[in-house]
């Protein structure tokens, strides 16, 4: 059989080719110079060997197989090479210098590499294998000079071999030294070279392509990486090695010291430190009344804990448990203190305004005193004692509303005026019902859930726990940590919640539990409908400000480290800081440049300047920095097509206008601004009840049919939804087309239908805040609102004028100039 393949070195003529035995290795690349041991055991190779040592030369052809034909030959031990292509061209002319017979049958070689040649093809295969090859230039340092390679870069690669093999040896004591010497001794780079890969040990692809490599400087580079990376790994290997027998070696330094401690005790009559520990338990339970299936569970993990030993995983485990078992408050809690004007008299102290809010907090607590009281009046008429049960909070309130209006501030004075601990569970992004539930004590590190361990904290059974961010719970293949919250929210089941870790049940009735949400529509509809919502709607400028006097700004002037007083801030400059430094519905960026303000104030104190600083407008760009925020400005130009509406975020009310232009010959609805599903449905009733309208309104027909229209909300990155904008769309299409501006000081929100009626909205007090913030004279609400005008402070009414529509026509009439 003849076979040939493309030639890798085609400079080579026809002439140079000779003729030689192949002998066909596996996972074996030979290398000139190079003396290795190898092994023949297929017919064929044995043949080639017994060939071979019949010539007076003893040379022959050694080459690689290729990864893909090793599969083959690997799945039967009969077959043998086919064809030329499943070996690898470039291989080496070798010289067996020792062959020996195994009992098995194989036959062991000792084959040293003598030069690089190239098989230009497969003679015969069959009983030897024999191939026609040509010489290749051989690698070397004269080779390299006259191809142009700068002498001083070979010794500069060659020593840094040499010393990182002289490290290597350093590093590995049983590093030959014999080898080492070979190694630095070594006067040819190539070899050096060559023999390094073979240390390395590299696999049979690198091994090929360092011997088909013809620049002497690449391969020196390359095995100088390699050889670099191999050191490093040693010396990590090294240093993990090091670590693990330091700490074996400390492990059996302790074990052989309590053995000795241990002897040394009974010498001297001292007690069993396990045998201590254990009394101290049995002691601790003795102190404390536990209910009865607590009690049964703690003497049963003491009497599994008198059997294990101290040293093993399971004492520590059991003694954890038990730990968890008696510090828990099972029936210890705290009086409350029910006195409704004392609790009245700190939410004044503790917040500004919010009186809706603070009277539903003291209806809430009337109602948990009345219960209180029912409850002990029916435990004194009982006889049985044991019939009597704890009174239970029942329903859970939640606080909803933007970031920074008081929601947590709210929860912790309910728990001060009841004079119980305060613990705050946030449940942000919790995504593993074992968090709240507990682990099971079969896995390792194993902690109770969420619940107990703020239980543990407050060390009573009846503390105020907030569970906040209840809108930001979510839920993967771990479990679905609403689910939990149903259970422990619920009157009818959190008398018994049971905790995996603790595997008892817990009477978590006697918890006041309060919610914290932003955004109502993300949470679960389950764990809404047990939730008594109250919402907390931003803060008007006149409120900010006066919270940031009588809360904020003594607040951060303590937290700097100044004394009172050292800060003052007039309104105008308070006006100016809540105006151009924050743009929120609450107030905890207006505390955070308050704060940065006192800390400006606190490095002059340091220095030495002391006197009392008021800090006027005119100073406080120098010392916040630029404005941050531009406030909203309302038109100064009266267009047609453009106006003006309300909007409500998580971060407040804001402004928005609505822009519509025709488009020539066009015929479509083009809509841009980010909006969403419902804004684009209230821009298509807009259009459609305008040009339904269209005689009414005095809109030429033809208006509609030979133009298209395009309506736009900026800010156009910003996303924007809901149907609270659609009387501001039906205003500026209809103010577009009858040629008519809208007034620049009004602006308007409502849902519309294609009947022309104005459907309520929500959000209004945040929204008419917004228009105040910005100048707004003249609000257009629907007239089903006017009941929300109690949630509006006096002040921003005085300085608006709300006009009440519930058609389309009134706003209409009341906004185009």
């Amino acid at each position: 059989m003849h076979s040939a393949i493309p030639r890798l070195f085609p400079r080579l003529n026809q002439k140079q080719l000779e003729t030689s035995l192949l002998l066909p290795l596996r996972n074996v690349v030979l290398l000139p110079g190079v003396t290795l041991p190898v092994v023949a055991g297929r017919k064929h190779s044995v043949a080639v060997v017994e060939s071979t040592m019949l010539t007076e030369e003893k040379q022959l052809i050694v080459a690689a197989i290729r990864p893909e034909a090793q599969k083959r030959l690997e799945r039967s031990e009969k077959a043998e090479i086919e064809s030329l292509s499943e070996i690898y061209p470039v291989s080496s002319l070798a010289v067996i210098h020792k062959m020996s017979r195994l009992p098995m049958g194989p036959i062991q070689l000792i084959v040293e590499g003598l030069e690089r040649v190239e098989i230009t093809e497969l003679c015969q295969s069959d009983p030897t294998y024999q191939v026609k090859f040509a010489r290749l230039p051989q690698v070397s340092k004269k080779a390299a000079l006259e191809q142009g390679i700068q002498e001083q870069t070979l010794v500069a690669l060659s020593n840094a071999i040499e010393s990182l093999w002289t490290e290597a040896a350093e590093i590995n004591p049983k590093f030959p030294e014999e080898l080492l010497a070979i190694l630095l001794n070594s006067s040819e780079p190539a070899q050096l070279a060559y023999q390094s890969s073979v240390l390395i040990q590299h696999d049979v692809s690198t091994m090929q392509a360092i011997l088909e490599e013809e620049n002497l400087e690449q391969l020196l580079r390359k095995i100088l990486k390699d050889l670099h990376q191999e050191i490093e790994v040693q010396k990590l290997q090294g240093k993990i090695l090091g670590a693990t027998k330091k700490e074996l070696d400390q492990q059996h330094k302790e074990f052989f010291l309590r053995q000795q401690l241990k002897q040394i005790q009974e010498e001297l009559g001292d007690t069993d430190p396990d045998k201590q520990e254990i009394a101290e338990l049995r002691s601790r339970l003795a102190e404390i009344k536990l209910p009865e299936t607590v009690d049964k569970q703690v003497k049963r993990e003491l009497s599994r804990l008198e059997r294990v030993t101290s040293a093993s995983a399971e004492g520590g485990v059991i003694r954890t448990y038990l730990d968890w078992l008696l510090e828990m408050p099972w029936t210890r809690k705290v009086e409350d203190n029910l006195d409704l004007d004392n609790a009245r008299t700190i939410l004044d102290e503790d917040h500004y305004g919010l009186e809706k809010i603070k009277e539903r907090i003291i209806e809430h607590l009337a109602t948990f005193k009345l219960k209180k009281q029912a409850q002990q009046q029916l435990s004194a008429s009982s006889s049985d004692s044991k019939t009597s049960k704890s009174y239970t909070v029942g329903t859970v309130i939640c606080f909803a509303g933007p970031p920074g209006v008081g929601k947590t501030s709210l929860g912790q004075s309910i728990a001060r005026s009841l004079g119980r601990p305060f613990e705050r569970i946030s449940l942000g992004g919790l995504r593993d019902e074992a968090e709240l539930r507990g682990h099971r004590r079969t896995y390792i590190g194993a902690m109770p859930g969420r619940i107990v361990q703020a239980l543990h904290r407050a060390e009573v059974i009846n503390p105020v726990i907030m569970l906040d961010e209840l809108d930001k719970v979510g839920m993967d293949y771990r479990g679905d940590p609403a689910s939990v919250l149903l259970e422990i929210l619920d009157p009818q089941q959190n008398h018994s919640f049971r905790d995996l870790y603790l595997d008892l049940d817990f009477d978590l009735s006697q918890v006041l539990f309060i919610g914290t949400a932003n955004d109502l529509s993300h949470v679960p509809a389950p764990l809404l409908d047990r939730l008594e919502i109250i919402e907390l709607s931003g803060y008007s400028e006149r409120e900010k400000m006066e919270i940031a006097q009588r809360y904020l700004l003594p607040r951060q002037i303590t937290k700097a480290g100044l004394p009172d007083n050292a800060v003052q801030l007039p309104e105008s400059t308070l006006r100016l800081v809540i105006e151009y430094y924050t743009s929120e519905s609450g107030v905890r960026k207006l505390e955070q440049q308050l704060g940065s303000l006192c800390r400006k104030i606190a490095v002059r104190y340091a220095q030495g300047d002391t006197e009392a600083r008021v800090i006027e407008p005119g100073e406080v760009e120098q010392l916040l920095g630029t404005k941050q925020f531009l406030k909203e400005k309302i038109r100064q130009e009266s267009k047609p097509g453009v106006a003006t509406g309300l909007a409500w975020t998580l971060q407040g009310g804001e402004i928005l206008f609505v822009e519509a232009v025709l488009l020539p010959q066009g015929e479509n609805l083009t809509l841009t601004g980010q909006l969403g599903d419902v804004m684009q449905e209230s821009a298509e009733i807009a259009r459609s009840y305008v040009w339904s309208q269209a005689e009414t309104l005095g809109i030429e027909l033809s208006a509609f049919k030979k133009n298209g229209l395009h309506l736009h909300v900026p800010a156009g990155g910003i996303p924007k939804d809901g149907p609270s904008a659609g009387v501001t769309m039906v205003t500026a299409i209809a103010s577009l087309l009858i040629n008519k501006p809208v007034r620049t000081d009004t602006a308007m929100t409502g849902e519309v239908n294609l009947s022309g009626e104005v459907l309520p909205i929500g959000g209004l007090r945040e929204k008419i805040l917004a228009a105040n913030r910005v100048g707004i004279k003249r609000v257009l609400i629907p007239q089903q609102n006017k009941k929300d005008l109690v949630d509006i402070p006096e002040d921003v009414l005085g300085q608006i004028e709300v006009i009440f529509c519930d058609r389309i026509e009134q706003v209409l009439a009341n906004a185009l100039a």
